[in-house]
């Protein structure tokens, strides 16, 4: 059974910085797109960033400049390095990847891990 296991998020204050990580493990035949997305209360999940297996980036406007998304697919894990972070950047942020596993592709999703960017 696939599984995205997160770590990293937690309490800043605004100009922090944190380092999420999100890592696959179980039977898979391969890894494409690996992303981050959050979702604030009262709002949607929105994308954050992805990177394909390539290393081909994308990022929301909102955090163009100031967050970082990196993969490692010998260790099947992504990364999210976010700097200057501000109050609305509070969210819990979840882990997603498109997995091929027994013969089928799908986006599987983590646990998700809370960030508070807070005085």
């Amino acid at each position: 059974q696939v599984q995205l296991v997160e770590s990293g998020g937690g309490l800043v204050q605004p100009g922090g910085s944190l380092r999420l990580s999100c890592a696959a493990s179980g039977s898979m035949f391969s890894i494409d797109v690996m992303g981050w997305y959050r979702q604030a209360p009262g709002k949607q999940r929105e994308l954050v960033a992805n990177i394909t297996s390539g290393g081909i980036t994308n990022y929301a406007d909102s955090v163009k400049g100031r967050f970082t998304i990196s993969r490692d697919n010998a260790k099947s894990t992504v990364y999210l390095q976010m700097n200057s972070l501000k109050p609305e950047d509070t969210a819990v942020y979840y882990c997603a990847a498109e997995i091929t596993a027994g013969g089928v592709i799908r986006r599987y999703w983590g646990q998700g891990t809370q960030v508070t960017v807070s005085s």
